[in-house]
């Protein structure tokens, strides 16, 4: 849906916004685009459908961010993402409730919560090497920007694979059904994608790249 004309020059200035870093030195807002986008893309499961759009829920994420950036009350990166994941949460919570036109649950927005943070660490982890020292790992959160950032330029099916293998928890017969591919191709799909993430981060180990 396109938005009108009178309300573009709004858009566009808080796009603009969200591109510049803080006078504290913090990341600005829009670099955690992909970032949220793949945690909300984990909630979504493929197998029951949903009529939620993830970019909707993502941007409205970022402007509310933006909007509310005086409320925030951090003082790193790993506290902006705690704060922008909670904000996600309780917008997945409101799209929820929406298509199914029931009543607030505090109860099911925690476990929301929980749930997207949750992936974020699985995504952090994604990324740490068994081997690494401590002391060599980057902060886990950056570890999460980075990789969504990494995941975000793989062609689409492979970024559907991974997500259905590592955050779905499904197997390749099942993934094979919900992409209508073989199982073979789906492990060439996936094996491709780990290959292609350490390529693009370079040194940086991927756990559980062949």
């Amino acid at each position: 849906m396109k938005c009108p004309s009178a309300v573009r020059p709004l858009f566009a200035n808080s796009r603009l916004a969200m591109t510049r870093s803080s006078s504290t030195g913090e990341k600005p807002l829009e670099q955690y685009r992909s970032y949220l986008m793949l945690l909300a893309r984990t909630q979504l499961d493929p197998r029951i459908g949903c009529r939620v759009d993830a970019s909707d829920i993502v941007q409205q994420t970022l402007l509310e961010a933006h909007a509310k950036q005086g409320q925030f009350r951090g003082g790193s990166d790993s506290d902006r993402g705690a704060w922008l994941r909670q904000i996600l949460a309780h917008n997945l919570a409101d799209a929820f409730r929406n298509i199914a036109r029931a009543k607030r649950d505090l109860r099911r927005e925690q476990s929301l919560e929980a749930s997207v943070n949750e992936s974020s660490m699985r995504l952090g982890d994604l990324l740490a090497s068994d081997q690494s020292a401590p002391g060599d790992q980057l902060d886990r959160e950056e570890r999460a920007v980075r990789l969504a950032d990494a995941l975000a330029g793989l062609p689409e099916s492979q970024r559907d694979a991974l997500i259905m293998q590592y955050w779905h928890g499904m197997p390749l017969a099942e993934i094979a059904v919900q992409m209508s591919r073989t199982p073979a191709a789906v492990a060439g799909l996936l094996k491709r994608a780990l290959k292609q993430l350490r390529n693009q981060l370079c040194d940086t180990p991927v756990k559980g790249a062949p």
